[in-house]
């Protein structure tokens, strides 16, 4: 009883509401929602959804999906996105008319580029002009609402009456979650939500429009690649987007094991295979050590984010002289308006499945190779001497030696070697779509699906990413999710100080110029005092390398006793000395 207890959050309690006797729309769009086993909904109210707020509370008494309050809709996208990702289940997101809606389309093209499922419910008008309020609803309402996120959801609609909205919903839900995943828009003409509509349509059966059973690869292809493997005398391992399933980590490990081949893990997608196995050949990296990979003779690539440009790294112009196996299933949601598909990479075998379908049937097939003696080399890192994100991951391996950690953010200065990875839950892959101010969401979204289980969620955030998304706190600190927030503040947009250095030199120009536009100084901001604002417990600004670990400590106990907490550490501008491959050396080329 203890640990369901803990799992659950804090809920806003309705007062009690006489039993319904007579409907509106918006009610059987609720009861839609709640036969599909939506079990949140992260939103930022709005007038345009004013019906179904009211159903969701009045209804449903806010249970069943519980209503998150989030102060704005990107950090609600964002939340539901980490929901997602590390729960492996899809929430829903409530976004107010076109003006939400745009709010919250750098988040849906985060969780589009991280193919993630998500329901985001959207609303208009009312679309009868006829019953519009003067102004408000003029401005709010869209000939195409939908238009702004269509080319980065799967499916969007906009259904005219309740039983088409149970068909719009149960499609929505069923494609968000068929591989490969992503976000689905539903868009709830006002006038529909706030009609009376008298008795509920009955609801549709929904185990009668379940999500279809995985794709399997044919046989003669498993077969064809089992041979390559079998045959090969340095196969590698692409790791890339795979489930948090533990029984799908140990095939992984089992697969690579019997080939005996190297493992290449990405910064980019959330850990698919332990970094101190022998067989994880370099630290995690936004690309592999391209050296490394030129030796190999087959590759398989298991969903990958960037087949053909890794391959580029390794082989540049050339034609890759390796066998590559490829397994994805990504190019059923390829699109021409975003080019997040990457380059297109050859392949000798191209099995379009999930790599977590495809690794059974090749652990199978495969005939197992001896295993070599070759000691894995550590790469030897000196101890930091100044506050810097070398420090700060030093000094948080020490503080969180034998706990449950799952990393939902890292910045972007993070060298792949600073920390390693041993559970499929121990780290959950950047934003997917390159932006700033993801990381926040992200990390209350972990904090949301975790609660309860044992394992803290910590993300180590930049002072940008940080600064853009920051009011998640509130609602982390409002719901009682307990989450720690570790900000490694340079004071600057420090990236790009780097890109502007390098332009500088190519054109001669005055490289100590850099900072101009970049720097977050003049006044200092108090990231401390913006968490204590919110009801987190803020910590900082640590400014010293001696006041790390106390501050460290301290945060970690906050946690543990059910705190929201921000620790404010104030590193170094710039990177670390990274090794060549790693996440610092491919931001700075």
């Amino acid at each position: 009883m203890e640990n369901k207890l803990a799992r659950e959050i804090l809920r806003d309690l309705p007062a009690p509401v006489p039993q319904a006797q007579e409907h509106w729309g918006s009610d059987g769009i609720a009861a839609m929602l709640r036969a599909l086993d939506i079990p949140y909904l992260a939103l930022n109210p709005g007038a345009s959804y004013r019906g179904l707020h009211d159903s969701i509370v009045n209804y449903l008494g806010n249970e069943r999906p519980q209503m998150l309050l989030c102060l704005h809709e990107e950090s609600a996208v964002a939340i539901a996105h980490g929901y997602a990702r590390t729960s492996g289940r899809m929430m829903g997101a409530v976004v107010h008319s076109n003006v939400g809606l745009m709010h919250a389309t750098m988040a849906i093209f985060n969780a589009w580029c991280d193919r993630v499922p998500m329901l985001i419910l959207g609303a208009t008008g009312p679309w009868d002009a006829a019953r519009r309020r003067p102004w408000i609803d003029w401005i709010h309402t869209a000939s195409d609402q939908g238009a702004l996120v269509r080319d980065y959801t799967k499916w969007d609609n906009q259904p005219g009456s309740v039983p088409a909205a149970y068909e719009a919903l149960l499609r929505a839900v069923q494609m968000a979650n068929t591989p490969p995943r992503g976000p689905t828009y539903i868009n709830l003409d006002a006038a529909l939500q706030e009609t009376k509509i008298g008795a509920l349509p009955p609801l549709p059966d929904v185990t009668r429009f379940q999500v279809p059973a995985p794709v399997q690869p044919e046989a003669a292809a498993i077969a064809k690649a089992a041979q390559l493997l079998s045959a090969a005398k340095n196969p590698a391992m692409l790791m890339g987007r795979v489930s948090r399933s533990e029984a799908a980590w140990k095939a992984r490990i089992a697969l690579a094991e019997k080939v005996q081949a190297k493992v290449f893990t990405d910064m980019k997608a959330a850990c698919a295979f332990p970094t101190d196995h022998p067989l994880h050949a370099a630290p995690p990296a936004t690309f592999p050590d391209g050296k490394l990979l030129r030796e190999c003779d087959v590759i398989v690539s298991f969903d990958w984010i960037d087949t053909a440009g890794t391959l580029k790294v390794a082989w540049g112009d050339a034609p890759v002289s390796a066998k590559v196996i490829r397994v994805s299933a990504d190019a059923h949601l390829h699109r021409g308006w975003s080019a997040d598909y990457q380059g297109l990479p050859p392949a000798d075998v191209y099995l379009m499945c999930e790599p977590d379908v495809a690794v059974p049937l090749l652990l199978d097939a495969v005939r197992a190779r001896p295993a070599a003696v070759q000691p894995k080399l550590e790469p030897k890192i000196e101890r930091a001497q100044a506050l810097s994100i070398l420090a700060l991951a030093q000094e948080f391996n020490e503080a969180t030696a034998g706990m449950d950690i799952c990393l939902s953010k890292l910045p972007l200065g993070w060298n792949g070697a600073y920390r390693h990875f041993r559970h499929p839950l121990d780290y959950l892959g950047a934003d997917g779509g390159g932006g700033v101010g993801a990381g926040p969401g992200l990390t209350v979204g972990a904090a949301l699906a975790l609660k309860g289980s044992g394992r803290m969620v910590v993300g180590i955030v930049g002072d940008g990413d940080f600064l853009m998304g920051n009011t998640a706190i509130w609602t982390a600190a409002h719901y009682k999710l307990p989450c720690l927030f570790l900000v490694a503040n340079n004071r600057s947009f420090y990236n790009d100080e780097m890109h502007q250095e390098r332009v500088a030199k190519e054109r001669g120009r005055p490289v100590e110029n850099k900072w101009i536009g970049q720097r977050i100084d003049e006044p200092d901001i108090d990231i401390a005092m913006m968490a204590r604002a919110q009801g987190a417990v803020g910590i900082g600004p640590v400014k010293q390398l001696s006041e790390l670990k106390p501050a460290l400590e301290q945060a970690i106990a906050q946690v543990k006793n059910g705190a929201v907490c921000v620790v404010d550490v104030r590193v170094l501008p710039g990177y670390d000395a990274p090794m060549a491959g790693t996440p610092a050396a491919a931001a700075r080329r």
